[in-house]
């Protein structure tokens, strides 16, 4: 549990620009009013040039810093589709999506500061040491030491230690843990949390206590420091919005990790 004579302090992250032409899925005006770090689509999953200037633009102007969500190249499967994709092919695939974010985000005035994979690739990363290190290839080559953003005893965040690159623990309000610690695979029943007031109690006692109830009832122990608040899903940014206030309310510090 945390310290109580210590404020916690805590990042609110949401995924944004996941869109595509005409098709629009999150809320991202709405979203950048309320999270402090912003994972933005780079064109693999979703997003595209004209998407992901707007969004850095919107984001500057705000004050959130901004990552880059990369992903497996799968427009059609929102990047949730499991994929074999070779190592070095990955790592080249990696650096790209930085270089394309951040040439939006300089020419809004700031830069990508982390990354966050997406989707499969995260579920991927969490186990599968060769996928891991591609990634943090990637992300070295696209230079600047990032900081990683993942979930906390992962194969990525290991490869991003050894790497010598910085790594934040990342935590899941909306979605159940697995007694192990990891995030219960969205095909499976109850995968992801909706009742609201369930995840506003959630988010509450991880950014408060760092602890999560697992689904099988175990109490786990969290060292995250970002939480994701889900933005594609129906009243992500109600919802959003209430978590931030109750989170203020109860004495917690919102603040981006970057």
């Amino acid at each position: 549990m945390s310290d109580p004579a210590t404020p916690p302090v805590i990042d609110l992250n949401a995924d944004l620009g996941e869109g595509f032409g005409r098709w629009q899925l999150t809320d991202d005006e709405a979203l950048l009013s309320v999270v402090t770090s912003a994972n933005v689509a780079c064109g693999f999953h979703a997003g595209d040039p004209a998407t992901m200037r707007r969004v850095c633009e919107l984001a500057a102007g705000r004050g959130v810093v901004i990552g880059a969500q990369v992903s497996y190249r799968d427009l059609a499967g929102f990047g949730r589709r499991a994929m074999e994709v070779p190592p070095k092919e990955l790592s080249a695939e990696i650096t790209y999506q930085i270089g394309a974010l951040d040439v939006f985000a300089r020419a809004a005035g700031t830069r990508v500061r982390y990354v966050k994979p997406h989707g499969a690739l995260y579920n991927r990363c969490v186990h599968d040491e060769e996928q891991a290190g591609a990634v943090i290839d990637g992300i070295r080559a696209a230079g600047g030491g990032l900081p990683v953003l993942g979930l906390p005893g992962s194969r990525l965040h290991e490869a991003a230690g050894r790497a010598g690159l910085p790594v934040v623990g990342e935590a899941f309000a909306d979605r159940a843990y697995t007694d192990e610690g990891t995030l219960v695979p969205r095909r499976e029943p109850g995968a992801v949390v909706h009742d609201a007031d369930e995840v506003v109690k959630r988010a509450l006692g991880m950014a408060r206590d760092r602890t999560v109830t697992s689904r099988g009832g175990r109490r786990l122990a969290l060292t995250a420091r970002s939480l994701c608040l889900h933005g594609d899903t129906p009243g992500a940014a109600d919802l959003a919005r209430r978590v931030r206030s109750e989170l203020a309310a109860a004495g917690v510090r919102i603040r981006s990790f970057a």
